[in-house]
C-alpha cells in the first residue's frame, strides 16, 4: 500500500441497529405506492436503475439511464437469471426503452447485474462499470460475480440515443481473497447468497482521486452475515490501476447484504449511501426496515457516521413494508428506487405484487448527520 493511499484503509463497523430502528420517524417513511404510480415500460420489467453521470457526479446531459431488465415472470425471482443491463432514456413526458445496452455475447457473464455508468468528457465516449454474474454458456447459473468495465459510442439519432461500437472489455479489478471471501463458494436462495459486485464509481473532488465501491462479503468472517462495501483507489487523469482496500463499512455479524453503495458529495460533506432488505438482518438481533441507508464522513480517509443514529434513511411505510427497493440518490439529491412488492402488508401471503417499474421519485435534505425525506422533487 502507497503512503498516499493508506489513511483510505479505514474501517467503520456499522454496528447493531438500535432497537428503535425498526419504528422509523416519519420523516423518514417513503409515501404508499398506489395504483396510479405504476407506469410499466414496454413490455419488460425492471429494476436497480441508475443514470448515466459525468466524471464529476454530475447528471450527463443526454438524459440516459440504464437499468436490469428482462421479460416478465410467474415467480418475480426468476428475473434474475435474465438479467440484462438495458439503455432507458428519461423525457420531458416519460422513460423510452432502448433495447440492451450491450449486444448479445458481449458480456462475460450468463446475465448482468447491477454497475454504474460515465459520460466522459468528449459527450460521445460512454464507460459502463457492471456486474458479470456467472459465465457465458454455463449450463447452470452459478453465483459468481466478477467486476467488469467497457466502452462504447453514444450516438443521437433523431430524438433517441443508441450504443454503439462497444470495446475495451476487461475485469476492473480482481478479487482480494484475503479481504472478500467467494461468492461462488456458497451457493443459496436470494438473501443469502454472497456478493463480489454492484461497483459504483466517484471521483473524490477534492484529492483528484478514483473510487470504485462494490458490495461484497469479508473473508474473515464467522458470521453468516458478513455483508459489506468493499472499496479501490485509483490516482492519476483517467481511473487504472486500481488498489483494492479494506472495507470501507463493514456490517459483520449484522447484515448480510449492503447493495448498490455508491457516494454523493453535497454540502461539503461525503455521502454513502446503500440498500438492504429486513430478511438480511442477523434475525438474534434488532432487524431494520427494507430501506435506503447511509454515513456520512468528512474525507474519504474518516471514520463514516451513520445517519439519523441508525444509518436508516428512508423506509418504506409500515403498511407496505416491501413496496419499493433498491434507492439510489441523484445528485440534486432526488431518489429513484424500484417497485417490488407493493400494497401489500408484512404478513400477506401468496404470489408477490411485483411492481417492476420505477417508483415515484424522493427528495432527501441532507444536513450534516441527520437525512430525512422532503417530498417529491
Amino acid at each position: 500500500m502507497t503512503a498516499c493511499d493508506s489513511a483510505a484503509a479505514q474501517t467503520t463497523i456499522w454496528h447493531a441497529m438500535p432497537s428503535d430502528a425498526a419504528r422509523p420517524e416519519q420523516r423518514n417513511l417513503a409515501p404508499v405506492i398506489g395504483d396510479e404510480d405504476i407506469h410499466r415500460i414496454g413490455a419488460i420489467g425492471v429494476w436497480d436503475a441508475w443514470p448515466v453521470l459525468t466524471r464529476n457526479g454530475a447528471l450527463a446531459p443526454s438524459g440516459l439511464w440504464m437499468a436490469l431488465a428482462a421479460p416478465w415472470f410467474a415467480d418475480p425471482d426468476a428475473r434474475h437469471g435474465a438479467a440484462r443491463i438495458h439503455l432507458l432514456q428519461r423525457t420531458a413526458t416519460g422513460w423510452l426503452e432502448l433495447g440492451p445496452a450491450m449486444p448479445d455475447g458481449f458480456s462475460p457473464g450468463s446475465r448482468e447485474w447491477s454497475g454504474c455508468a460515465c459520460l466522459e468528457a468528449d459527450g460521445h465516449t460512454l464507460t459502463l462499470y457492471f456486474t458479470a454474474a456467472g459465465h457465458r454458456g454455463e449450463g447452470r447459473l452459478s453465483f459468481d460475480q466478477r467486476l467488469f468495465e467497457a466502452k462504447a459510442t453514444a450516438t443521437l439519432e433523431g430524438d433517441r440515443w443508441r450504443l454503439e461500437n462497444w470495446r475495451d472489455l476487461k475485469e476492473t479489478i480482481a478479487r482480494d481473497p484475503r479481504l472478500y471471501m467467494d461468492p461462488a463458494a456458497v451457493n443459496g436462495a436470494a438473501g443469502t447468497i454472497k456478493a463480489f459486485r454492484d461497483p459504483g464509481y466517484f471521483l473524490d473532488p477534492n484529492t483528484g482521486r478514483h473510487w470504485l465501491l462494490f458490495t461484497a462479503s469479508l473473508a474473515s468472517s464467522r458470521s453468516a452475515f458478513n455483508g459489506s462495501i468493499g472499496a479501490a483507489v485509483a490516482a492519476g487523469d483517467e481511473p487504472g490501476d486500481w488498489e483494492v482496500l479494506p472495507p470501507l463499512i463493514s456490517a459483520d455479524g449484522l447484515n448480510n447484504e449492503l447493495e448498490r453503495p455508491h457516494i454523493v458529495f453535497a454540502n461539503n460533506l461525503y455521502y454513502l449511501f446503500w440498500s438492504t432488505q429486513s430478511h438480511v438482518f442477523n434475525p438474534e438481533g434488532p432487524v431494520g426496515p427494507t430501506g435506503l441507508y447511509g454515513m456520512v464522513a468528512r474525507t474519504m480517509s474518516d471514520r463514516w457516521t451513520p445517519l439519523n443514529g441508525s444509518g436508516l434513511v428512508i423506509a418504506n411505510p409500515p403498511q407496505a413494508p416491501r413496496q419499493a427497493y433498491s434507492w439510489y440518490v441523484l445528485p440534486d439529491l432526488s431518489v429513484t428506487s424500484f417497485v417490488d412488492d407493493w400494497g401489500r402488508t408484512d404478513d400477506a401471503e401468496g404470489k408477490r405484487r411485483f411492481g417492476g417499474s420505477f417508483a415515484p421519485f424522493l427528495h432527501l435534505e441532507l444536513d450534516g448527520a441527520t437525512a430525512r425525506v422532503v417530498g417529491k422533487p
